[in-house]
């Protein structure tokens, strides 16, 4: 049987403004020659990702930086979908903070829940101004043991850079987690930096931004990780499809 070449949906409002967009395309060539792992890449701004079917036909959604969304909507959109139909997921920075946001209304019942850059005036607040700015800055991530984000990242300590002045409302921590969110990275101080979903085939999501990791000429352990269960999400669909004689939807491109 043939396989065909993994699809991954990129979510996000593309803007050469935002460093890790700019970053993608020499990130997906790096995968190709340095790890063999080729995937096919659509953009798909996050005004179009909330309507039917938008995702259907792809085996990895990652959702990038570069909040406030011109769609909130759309951005929960993708979430959910990645979620509940166990396609392999990758949120970064906004995209842990809105992967955070989804869980909560949709898994936690707080359908109030509302990310404080967006609605500063509102009370529940899940994710909220950073007591210290992150903007530009490094630091350490501390991984728990037999994790996902362990495993994705190869090593039980990382130094990650990030651009973000938003995080998590620890006042929520206790919630998210009884409803099956694992944080599974912190910094040196136990700040959440990693959130992933234990049970779904790959979902995982960062404070930090991988992508701008190192030169840009190799890709981070989790765009790696992504990149390989999003090969393994696309052997699975046409082996599917292959059973049943159907032939596997095909993405619109953006």
């Amino acid at each position: 049987m043939t396989y065909l070449t993994p699809r991954i949906a990129l979510v996000g409002d593309r803007t050469p403004a935002v460093r890790s967009h700019a970053r993608v395309p020499g990130l997906l060539d790096a995968l190709a020659e340095r790890d063999q792992l080729v995937l096919d890449a659509y953009w798909i701004p996050t005004g179009d990702a909330a309507a039917p079917g938008a995702l259907d036909g792809f085996d990895a959604v990652w959702l990038l930086p570069g909040s406030p969304y011109r769609s909130e909507a759309g951005a929960l959109a993708a979430i959910r979908t990645a979620r509940e139909s166990r396609i392999p997921f990758l949120g970064t920075c906004a995209g842990f903070q809105h992967a955070v946001l989804e869980f909560a209304r949709h898994v936690c019942g707080l359908a109030d829940a509302v990310h404080g850059e967006q609605e500063p005036d509102r009370e529940q607040q899940v994710i909220v101004p950073l007591a210290c700015s992150l903007v530009g800055h490094e630091g350490a991530v501390v991984t728990t043991p037999g994790t996902l984000a362990e495993r994705a990242l190869g090593a039980a300590r990382s130094l990650e850079r990030y651009h973000c002045n938003y995080g998590l409302n620890a006042d929520y921590l206790d919630r998210l987690r009884a409803h099956g969110l694992c944080f599974s990275g912190t910094d040196e101080s136990g700040r959440v930096r990693i959130l992933e979903l234990p049970g779904h085939p790959f979902f995982l999501a960062s404070l930090f931004q991988p992508e701008l990791s190192g030169d840009g000429t190799r890709a981070h352990p989790m765009i790696r990780a992504l990149a390989a269960a999003a090969v393994t999400h696309a052997a699975g669909a046409t082996q599917a499809a292959g059973a049943t004689g159907t032939a596997r939807a095909e993405p619109t491109p953006a």
